[in-house]
């Protein structure tokens, strides 16, 4: 058994929860460039998802609600989910995106994640309080691979990480075999493989005899 671990917004998801929500607060060029600065390592993620959230503060709960319902997963990211869970892999979603857009996203295509590690946007009379709170916010992907190869016994070479962002960076760093999901190029360096859609990573973990040839 490996353990694999996705990244969601830009990876399993060409949704950007932020900007799904931000729209909706009227304030998405606001949150895109802060977006934009903290991809490219100029702004910390933890000051770029804590600035992002205070734009969202007041956004009411049926607003949130529809966002989150917007949120999906690239073509082909079920199928992979399911094909690696037959393998007896175990898949995880490490994201500084939010939780209930993550399972959204999932049940949707009628696939469940054996571990989520996510933040949450939480509410206070039915509005977005500006708040963020969640482990991958301050803490870091390395971290929370490392922590959850430990707790199910799989030595860190048994490892998969995919991801394109800079936060993905402390995890394709760490992880036994490092995918970049047309990574940024502050990634692209750290990556053993680079891949631009599912059926693509599918072979690419054939090729690593992650899973077998179909």
């Amino acid at each position: 058994m490996s353990l694999i671990a996705f990244d969601f917004d830009g990876t399993l998801s060409d949704s950007e929860m932020t900007v799904l929500l931000a729209e909706r607060a009227g304030v998405a060029d606001e949150v895109a460039e802060i977006t934009e600065r903290a991809m490219n390592d100029e702004l910390s993620y933890a000051e770029s998802l804590y600035s992002r959230a205070e734009l969202l503060g007041g956004l009411d709960e049926d607003a949130v609600a529809a966002a989150f319902d917007e949120v999906s997963l690239r073509p082909g990211a079920g199928e992979l989910i399911e094909r690696l869970q037959a393998e007896g892999h175990h898949v995880a979603v490490l994201t500084g995106g939010f939780e209930r857009g993550v399972e959204r996203a999932l049940a949707k295509q009628g696939v469940e994640a054996d571990t989520i590690v996510a933040n949450r946007l939480p509410m206070a009379g039915g509005k977005l309080t500006g708040a963020a709170e969640g482990p991958l916010i301050e803490g870091t992907k390395d971290d929370a691979l490392g922590d959850l190869a430990a707790d199910l016994g799989i030595p860190m070479s048994e490892t998969v990480a995919v991801g394109d962002g800079a936060n993905d960076l402390p995890m394709l760093e760490v992880a036994g075999l490092a995918v970049g999901f047309v990574p940024k190029d502050a990634v692209r360096p750290v990556c053993d493989a680079v891949v631009a859609s599912m059926f693509r990573l599918g072979k690419v973990f054939e090729g690593y005899d992650v899973l077998p040839a179909e």
